[in-house]
């Protein structure tokens, strides 16, 4: 029996579950193919597996595990789900809370608790990377930033402009979203031109304060809200002259705060609900 906590954060739901939980799981990535099938199992947009460390520099490791099996480099609401599980079980209850990711250490602050397992969190989440093989995005030669690069789908080119903030974002600019959005960020995930394939994010500017996004994200499709996407795409608008560094992101109802600082740290100020607890029994 392995038992879980599911919360969701701007409509973006995880499980989290205690790296103990899943010490007699002979293969991580084939169970949570099936406890995030959301016909056959549980249903989420991945796995945050949390666990309790002793380091100089972080408090707990968080790995995010994606719907495919895949494992993800981070994800701005999924390790912000595992952070509010922690304060939520009574794990952690200082203000700050250093998280170990696969892409560095994240630092999470807790500004506001609306109620029991409802929170707001500010969290620092690195720096982006802009050059081609930190992306990473095949050419033909070194770009120290992919601002602009043809990518063909269906014989139809679209100019993509990316970055790296701990998973590789790829943002296609445009004026709507009238068009088979979807199929067309399921064929660019995979494309050779991303060779650790990618999170497709379609993006409206509105304002120099507002942009708008559709997401497809890698290992998971198409997600109703995306951290690490609202990042990527924050960061480009305002690397590209379109908006400035503070950004409203707008998603399916939604709106992250995204701030890139003047010493190039990443801001996402974001919440995190809980759901329900559960308890899974393997066959």
């Amino acid at each position: 029996m392995i038992k879980f906590s599911k919360f969701q954060g701007f409509g973006n739901d995880y499980v989290v579950i205690e790296a103990e939980q899943l010490k007699e799981v002979a293969d991580v990535s084939e169970f949570t193919k099936r406890f995030c099938n959301r016909t056959l199992g549980v249903g989420s947009d991945g796995i945050a597996i949390l666990e309790k460390i002793n380091e100089t520099d972080a408090d707990f490791s968080c790995r995010i595990i994606n719907p495919d099996g895949s494992e993800a480099g981070f994800s701005g609401n999924g390790t912000r789900c595992a952070v509010a599980y922690a304060y939520h079980k009574g794990l952690w209850n200082s203000e700050n809370l250093r998280l170990k990711t696969k892409s560095g250490i994240k630092n999470y602050r807790l500004t506001e608790t609306i109620s029991a397992g409802h929170y707001w969190f500010n969290a620092e989440i690195g720096k982006p990377k802009f050059s081609s093989d930190q992306i990473p995005f095949l050419s033909s030669e070194k770009l120290e930033s992919v601002i602009n690069q043809p990518v063909m789908i269906d014989k139809q080119e679209f100019l993509v402009s990316c970055v790296n903030v701990g998973n590789p974002v790829a943002c296609v600019f445009l004026n709507n979203f009238d068009f088979d959005w979807r199929e067309v960020g399921r064929k660019m995930e995979v494309h050779e031109k991303f060779p650790q394939k990618a999170n497709i994010v379609f993006v409206k500017v509105l304002d120099r304060e507002n942009i708008e996004l559709k997401i497809w994200e890698r290992g998971a499709g198409e997600t109703s809200a995306s951290g690490t996407c609202s990042s990527g795409a924050a960061i480009l608008s305002a690397f590209r002259g379109e908006t400035g560094r503070k950004v409203s992101v707008h998603t399916e109802g939604v709106i992250t705060e995204i701030t890139w600082r003047e010493d190039d740290e990443m801001m996402i100020l974001g919440r995190a609900d809980f759901v329900f607890d559960g308890e899974w029994v393997e066959d």
